[in-house]
């Protein structure tokens, strides 16, 4: 053992202080250097410290005769520094032991430091440079670096000798190898390290199976852990339901390996079926020992690896499956490694049982929302629709939103779009219900206001403390005119044919649910053919980041883009448009709201014109229908070209139709007709009123003062032609008037609204 005691070199200890001076005095001349020898006092087999010339060696200093098989016997060796010189000289196991070579040490201090551990050389200079100062004694445990790069590990003790004037003049002390200690300790670092590894990657898995929300995730997660100090060739997750297992996932083994145990019975005596039935890991060291413990399942199972651990899913006390981790190599697990699977299985039999919960509460809320939704959007003749339903991004994704198009007496068609309040299975059967109710008020030909009034009271009706927003149009398909009713819901958006967009507002009124007696107005609106109305829930439009302007500034942005032209392609431009509005949210997982999308575009008769032909049913007690009849038939006189039939005809339509719901029972239905005759300069309107009462109209002639009485005079005195004509069960009445010189009418000529 040395170190460096010159202050002439660098990091050199201070040497014993000069007489007089108290400082080191450097040497008169260079330290001849000597090749690597036994000292002859060390030879001899006693340590006999080395003094000045002229100094007598005192004679306690002798070394005992059986010092030297002792030290032989148990592997010490000696060394004898000489500090002044920088001589260090030691016998031959101290060589064998510190492992030097020759060429590679010349008897320096610094040469027997640069053999140490680049680590360790610090600590034992520091060490040798103190008990220098002090004139007392230092050990130490440092590492040895070979020419091979092979480490050696030695101990070492050492006392410091003063000279006659109290300078520190020599380091005598003994060495011994502490390889196995080194061994020993690296052991314990790898050990500890390999714990540190175990415990982090516990940790990780846990957080990662924590975030696994489905089945698929948890098998992902489970198949792509890396076991530390373990690395296993395969890993099997299986689920077990009524006896039966399901791979969920596995990693290092083919499919055909575990074809033959998916979803099938496992046999009572099998390794895995045993750790379900106990609850307890089964551990199997060789194919040795799975022959000689499973013998029955030996030649079926045909193991290919050579250890397995069979790890049981126990969740609430239940065994929901099993999980299999397989080496390829035999492997006797040690209670540390026993402890981490057995750990690891845990772990994922809780974060399976959370995902298979998790499954089930989402399947049975996708099955419950495709039930409540319509499953196919009917196919009206003259209009195209297209749908979207876009679950929320997190919760049960289940919610009272809903959508519906349903198709109306004459042909005409139905638009809905509504919100119940509330994300979650109970607002989910309420809209279930109010979809219903709506659409059989609406097939039942009720107009929009009579159909929002009486699903409003059904809601009410089952007090359940929930209202809905919704949002009912009914478009028709003869001439493209919506009527469309608003109950505290968003107005529609209309995306004109040259790909402009506009919101299109509508008279609100109350949500469904909160006044049973309110009444609706009614808000009419035209379509040229080629033009789409939109109708959406909220969600598309408002969320915690956005406002409501900013979110239909949005969403016309996204309606006005360009479509491809129709008939270029097998799929609907609409299609296109619904995917191209839906995907601004559809990316989101944070979605906070449920969003259903409906859209329409009017299509039109074959050449863009609309149907010249307007059918109506007026119920008996419903006399606001007489006022919607009138403005259909305004708009569809305008359409057809015959604008200067307006007036009289809706005068004479009006005495008509009243006359037909004050004198009867029944509901009546109007019919408008426009025909041109083949080679005439005009065209002819025919309207028609027919009843299924017996009696039939009587003219009369009032007086002055008479406040009724005068409808079949002015339907005699301004039509070209009238009459009644009788129908199986009940009557038709009718008037016609000519329009000469008839003007074809403009294509995707817009009616007065």
């Amino acid at each position: 053992m040395a170190t460096e005691p010159e202050p002439q070199g660098p990091g050199l200890p201070p040497g014993p202080p000069a007489a007089g001076s108290g400082r080191a005095r450097p040497p008169a001349q260079a330290v001849r250097r000597h090749a690597l020898r036994t000292a002859p006092g060390l030879a001899a087999g006693r340590m006999a410290p080395v003094v000045p010339s002229g100094l007598p060696t005192p004679s306690g200093d002798s070394t005992p005769d059986w010092l030297e098989p002792a030290m032989a016997a148990n592997g010490i060796g000696s060394f004898d520094w000489d500090i002044r010189r920088d001589v260090l000289e030691g016998d031959q196991r101290a060589c064998t032991i510190l492992g030097v070579e020759k060429g590679r040490f010349d008897h320096t201090s610094a040469s027997f430091l640069g053999l140490l551990h680049p680590e360790d050389a610090p600590v034992v200079r520091r060490r040798v440079e103190r008990a220098v100062a002090e004139l007392g004694q230092c050990g130490a445990y440092y590492r040895t670096v070979g020419h091979g790069g092979t480490m050696r590990a030695v101990r070492f003790r050492g006392r410091v000798l003063a000279d006659a004037f109290g300078r520190a003049s020599r380091m005598v002390g003994f060495v011994w190898d502490a390889t196995v200690e080194l061994h020993k300790r690296d052991r314990a670092d790898r050990m500890a390290m390999l714990r540190e590894e175990r415990s982090r990657f516990i940790k990780e898995a846990a957080r990662a199976l924590s975030e696994a929300v489905t089945v698929r995730d948890v098998a992902r997660v489970f198949t792509e852990l890396p076991l530390p100090g373990l690395p296993p060739d395969g890993l099997v997750l299986a689920s077990q339901e009524a006896g039966r297992v399901q791979i969920l996932g596995a990693s290092g083994y083919q499919p055909h390996e575990l074809a033959g145990y998916d979803r099938s019975l496992l046999p009572p005596t099998h390794p895995a079926a045993e750790a379900i039935r106990l609850r307890a890991p089964v551990f199997i060291a060789s194919r040795e020992e799975y022959r000689e413990r499973y013998s029955e399942v030996w030649t079926t199972a045909s193991p290919i690896r050579s250890a397995w651990a069979f790890l049981p899913l126990v969740a609430s006390g239940r065994a929901i499956g099993v999980c299999l981790v397989s080496f390829d190599d035999d492997r006797e697990l040690d209670a540390d490694e026993r402890t981490l699977l057995s750990t690891l299985g845990g772990l994922v039999a809780q974060s399976l049982a959370r995902a298979r919960l998790h499954d089930a509460e989402h399947e049975l809320a996708a099955g419950l929302q495709r039930v409540m939704l319509p499953r196919t959007v009917p196919s009206i003749p003259g209009v195209s629709t297209a749908v979207r339903y876009l679950a929320a991004g997190s919760g049960l994704q289940i919610g009272g939103d809903w959508y519906d198009v349903v198709p109306l007496p004459g042909g005409h068609v139905g638009l809905v779009i509504g919100d119940v309040q509330g994300h979650d299975v109970h607002a989910a059967g309420i809209m279930g219900q109010l979809r219903i109710a709506l659409r059989a008020y609406a097939a039942e030909g009720h107009p929009p206001a009579a159909v929002m009034a009486r699903a409003s009271r059904f809601l009410a009706d089952l007090d359940t403390d929930h209202f809905a927003t919704c949002t009912y149009a009914e478009v028709n398909v003869d001439y493209g005119v919506v009527y469309a009713v608003r109950a505290g819901h968003l107005d529609p958006v209309v995306r004109r044919v040259d790909g402009t967009t506009a919101v299109q507002p509508v008279a609100g009124g109350l949500p469904l649910g909160i006044a049973p007696d309110e009444e609706y107005r009614v808000t009419r609106f035209s379509l040229d053919p080629g033009e789409t109305v939109l109708l959406c829930t909220d969600g598309l439009v408002e969320s915690r980041t956005m406002d409501l302007d900013t979110g239909f500034a949005r969403l016309c942005h996204a309606l006005s883009g360009e479509l491809r032209p129709r008939h270029e392609g097998v799929r609907d431009p609409l299609e296109d448009l619904a995917d191209r509005v839906a995907s601004q949210s559809a990316d989101s997982s944070e979605r906070e709201d449920d969003i259903a999308l409906l859209l329409l575009r009017w299509d039109g008769p074959e050449g863009g014109l609309a149907a010249q032909q307007l059918r109506r049913r007026i119920g008996q007690a419903d006399l606001a229908r007489i006022s919607e009849v009138r403005a259909e038939l305004r708009d569809a006189l305008s359409r057809w070209g015959v604008a200067e039939l307006i007036d009289t005809a809706e005068l004479l339509a009006s005495e008509l139709v009243t006359n037909a719901i004050r004198h009867t029972d029944r509901d009546a239905m109007f019919t408008a007709r426009l025909y041109r005759e083949p080679g005439a300069d005009g065209a002819r309107l025919r309207v028609e009123v027919e009843d299924e009462s017996d009696l039939w109209p009587t003219r009369r002639t009032p007086g002055e003062q008479a406040s009724s009485g005068r409808g079949l005079m002015l339907v005699e005195a301004l039509s070209d032609g009238w009459g009644v004509e009788p129908r199986g069960s009940g009557k038709r009445m009718w008037f016609e008037l000519s329009a000469a010189g008839l003007a074809a009418p403009a294509s995707g000529g817009r009616s007065p609204a």
